[in-house]
């Protein structure tokens, strides 16, 4: 059963939204098509392919080339291998994985394996944060160095908050529709209003079955399971994943941890280009061996 899409012409209005940010995306990719478990996997696969390889996993309800639209400074720098994620883009395996286990781990590695991938630096955002620690924590030899920005499953915001500020601005747009309602939607969402960030983001609430699911926090015993080299970022006005409770809880458990909160950060950074260079420096830092220089 199809579950990344509600209908036929609502996977034809996410798949227009996926070639529009694939054409945002400032360098050359390609599209590799991986067999699994699960069905075949599709990657946007980019970068010099003498550059060390660098995996990027994407947030929830979104795709591989929403992510590389904000990653343009990186493909310089590294062999980028973006996979879709199962259950969370149109491009994606149609299945939703257990949360509880480490499916996502062996899908992933799967999917490495076809690209003939033994081992590879991560990067994952959001819910891609969760994959990337669980595949992280179940073959650490396979991970040379783990980098998660707003990561799902370390630690989570208030209920109420969550209710009050997002739930119900949600139904409030799903029932009318407006530009006003959607943009209460998604000011607690948004660190800088984007057009076609908003309007896929609007228009995926009406063509993609909502996933209610919300990854569980990793036990102090799967954090340590992180033995390579680890950076955690999150945001400061973060209302579900709170920047400062998510590094205190990476720092408490792994003091060797590079973690910092991004101030002035929502959930979903900003998409400006200095913030997109700043990240790809921070990043490259990190990956290059050169963190805290």
């Amino acid at each position: 059963m199809a579950v990344n899409w509600k209908n036929e012409e609502g996977r034809a209005r996410l798949e227009g939204w996926y070639d529009k940010f694939r054409a945002r995306i400032p360098a050359s990719v390609e599209s590799r098509e991986v067999s699994t478990s699960h069905g075949p996997s599709h990657v946007l696969v980019g970068g010099p392919a003498d550059r060390p390889p660098l995996v990027c996993l994407h947030a929830m309800r979104t795709g591989s080339a929403h992510l590389l639209s904000e990653l343009g400074p990186l493909f310089s720098q590294f062999r980028i291998i973006a996979p879709d994620l199962p259950g969370q883009s149109v491009r994606g395996p149609q299945v939703r994985l257990p949360l509880n286990d480490d499916s996502h781990a062996r899908w992933l590695f799967e999917v490495l394996d076809g690209l003939d991938v033994e081992t590879a630096n991560v990067f994952g955002v959001s819910w891609g944060g969760f994959v990337a620690r669980v595949a992280a924590a179940s073959s650490p030899e396979r991970v040379q160095k783990l980098a998660l920005l707003v990561p799902a499953g370390i630690a989570n915001g208030s209920h109420w908050k969550g209710l009050t500020q997002m739930a119900l601005p949600m139904l409030r747009y799903r029932m009318s529709g407006s530009e006003a309602s959607l943009r209460r939607f998604l000011d607690p969402l948004l660190t800088t209003w984007d057009s076609d960030w908003a309007g896929y983001m609007g228009e995926s609430l009406r063509d993609m079955p909502f996933d209610p699911r919300i990854p569980p926090l990793a036990t102090d015993a799967d954090l340590q399971r992180l033995t390579m080299p680890l950076m955690v970022l999150g945001a400061a006005e973060d209302i579900s994943f709170p920047g400062e409770a998510v590094v205190s809880r990476v720092r408490s458990v792994l003091p060797n941890a590079e973690v910092e909160v991004i101030p002035g950060c929502k959930h979903c950074p900003p998409t400006t280009p200095e913030f997109q260079a700043w990240l790809s420096d921070r990043l490259t830092q990190f990956f290059s061996g050169d963190a805290g220089s």
